[in-house]
């Protein structure tokens, strides 16, 4: 841990509000993950009837959701060519070793919500300040391939953030430019898998970034927040392609 918990303060979290925002491209994200995120707890009436503030509205959405097993945050650097941080996790760990990820991790008792989770995680793992993270929304939940609820927080962060990896638990900290990953193509990837005693090749969709392949639950995460965000409609399938 790169910092002591008491160092790691969860009091006075913000929500990026859309009018707020001067980048179009963030504009329209920031509207939409919190469309989605109102639309999947809210009730209206609740909070006419207390006058809530329009990022009460979002916090209390992100508080009410159900707690998943883990939490990873969709950071987005707040700046006119937005760029999403991902990491590679270190080689030796025991899931996922080697892979391409968001920054984020299992919950734990005390967290309270899916945010602490998500922010507490990434603050471990690369030393980003939850007080340069301001809140978009959630997005659905995914499976891991162990069987765990993972829940994405979207957010955004300050850009130019001096960002140290764990060396415990992350090998590297790498971005991908949003806008590229809108429009770039994704290219299959071949892994090979142990199958009920067989070793199988299975072929998926994958993005190359920076030299990395972001696949599995990264690249759904990634799907899903294109497709909410700027309607990018994407197959994302996992092919047996043969046994042996």
């Amino acid at each position: 841990m790169l910092f002591p918990p008491e160092a790691i303060s969860f009091d006075n979290l913000s929500v990026a509000v859309p009018t707020f925002i001067r980048h179009p491209t963030l504009r329209q994200l920031a509207e939409r993950v919190q469309h989605e995120t109102l639309n999947a707890l809210t009730s209206p009436a609740m909070y006419e009837a207390h006058n809530a503030s329009y990022s009460s509205r979002v916090l209390d959405s992100l508080y009410q959701t159900p707690i998943a097993d883990a939490s990873i945050l969709v950071a987005i650097t707040h700046e006119r060519r937005p760029k999403l941080l991902l990491t590679r996790r270190a080689a030796h760990m025991n899931s996922h070793a080697g892979e391409v990820s968001c920054a984020g991790g299992k919950y734990e008792v005390g967290d309270g919500n899916n945010v602490v989770t998500a922010l507490r995680e990434a603050c471990e793992e690369t030393a980003l300040p939850p007080n340069k993270v301001q809140l978009l929304g959630q997005l659905p939940i995914q499976t891991s391939k162990s069987g765990m609820s993972v829940r994405p927080i979207v957010a955004l962060i300050a850009p130019g953030l001096v960002l140290v990896p764990e060396a415990g638990e992350i090998s590297r900290i790498f971005w991908a430019d949003l806008e590229s990953l809108v429009t770039q193509p994704t290219v299959e990837y071949e892994i090979e898998y142990k199958m009920q005693e067989q070793m199988a090749t299975i072929l998926t969709p994958s993005w190359q970034v920076d030299g990395e392949t972001v696949w599995g639950l990264t690249g759904r995460v990634i799907a899903n927040l294109l497709e909410t965000g700027f309607d990018r409609q994407l197959e994302w399938y996992y092919r047996v392609e043969n046994k042996r």
